[in-house]
């Protein structure tokens, strides 16, 4: 069941558009992670669903119900911040029931939501921490407890801006496990902003990447990441193995020579893409220099110079990996192949 649904959603300041007509829709108990580089609207994207930011037109629909009149603190979502925007001049434990009194007046006192407060930092692994400053916190605790405060009211959206943007990686790997099985276990419906792919490929169920206010491509992150939908998207991941190529049935010619294409692959002039997965070293191949190698933990990553065309990044095994300098030869493997959609 849907509970949140965007219907041509679009933000302008003046003559820019930065959110242009976007359609999305949150199926409850679902996590969407939207993606994209700096200035493709995904945060202005969050302000309007917050009730931060007013729309220039479309509707944003919560439970079916249209949220244009229903002021920020009445649309029952959680919004947690990158900067964690903790009060510093209050404990842990205030800081976390300031939503429990947001929601239930002003008139009760701390003492009632004392169980509450302990239950959310038990569930975010700070137990007994109620009485902790804030400044004696590290930016991992803080970061756990500004998600305590958030799901406190016990919102039916919890949206988070840049949630780990902040902290080295190690803890983001960490937090995000923790985040993803804390979310399974509540059954809460996330929409998270992040400019971090590996933070929302491990996070989401779905992932939205946004490019000049647009959707850029909207999947699992297993098919964004399997099947980009276009050279931008391809980029953004992160790969740069991307040529001009003329397909031709199963192969592609190209500036390195003939490459095989998955079967069905279209015809004619296109962009191909090669993980480097698929840039296999050989004994007979196309002929290539190592420019470096990088250690990454599981595998080498290869910067070749080929005799013809671009710069090819490739992957081997970390035994046998060819020094830099060393004369290479490489085949490529069609399932590693994308031939990319027109832009």
């Amino acid at each position: 069941m849907t509970l949140l649904q965007l219907e041509g959603v679009s933000v302008r300041f003046g003559e820019r558009a930065v959110v242009d007509s976007v359609d999305l829709a949150v199926a409850e108990h679902e996590t969407v992670c939207v993606l994209g580089p700096s200035g493709s609207g995904k945060s202005t994207l969050l302000r309007v669903v917050a009730g931060l930011q007013q729309v220039s037109a479309g509707r944003v629909l919560l439970d079916g119900a249209d949220q244009c009149a229903v002021p920020v603190h009445r649309r029952g979502v959680g919004l947690m911040f990158q900067d964690h925007q903790l009060f510093p001049h209050r404990d842990v434990g205030a800081n976390v029931s300031f939503g429990l009194r947001m929601r239930g007046g002003r008139g009760r006192g701390s003492r009632s939501y004392a169980g509450r407060v302990a239950e959310l930092l038990e569930l975010v692994g700070l137990p007994g921490a109620q009485g902790r400053a804030v400044a004696s916190l590290s930016g991992g605790e803080q970061q756990r407890v500004a998600l305590a405060r958030a799901l406190a009211p016990s919102p039916r959206l919890l949206m988070l801006d840049e949630p780990l943007g902040q902290l080295d990686r190690g803890l983001r790997e960490r937090l995000v496990v923790e985040l993803r099985g804390l979310f399974s276990r509540l059954g809460t419906t996330v929409l998270a902003v992040t400019h971090d792919q590996g933070e929302a490929f491990a996070l989401a169920d779905r992932v939205v990447v946004m490019r000049d206010g647009r959707i850029a491509q909207a999947g699992t992150p297993l098919e964004v990441w399997q099947r980009p939908a276009s050279e931008f998207v391809a980029r953004f991941l992160g790969f740069e193995n991307v040529v001009p190529a003329t397909v031709t049935g199963a192969v592609a010619a190209t500036a390195w020579g003939r490459v095989p294409v998955p079967a069905g692959s279209p015809g004619g002039e296109q962009r191909l893409l090669i993980r480097p997965a698929g840039v296999v070293l050989c004994e007979a191949g196309l002929r290539c220099e190592v420019v470096s190698r990088t250690f990454r933990g599981n595998h080498v990553a290869l910067l070749l110079r080929p005799e013809g065309g671009p710069v090819l990044e490739a992957e081997c095994g970390l035994s046998g990996a060819p020094a830099v300098g060393d004369r290479v030869a490489v085949a490529f493997t069609p399932a590693e192949v994308v031939v990319l959609p027109p832009a």
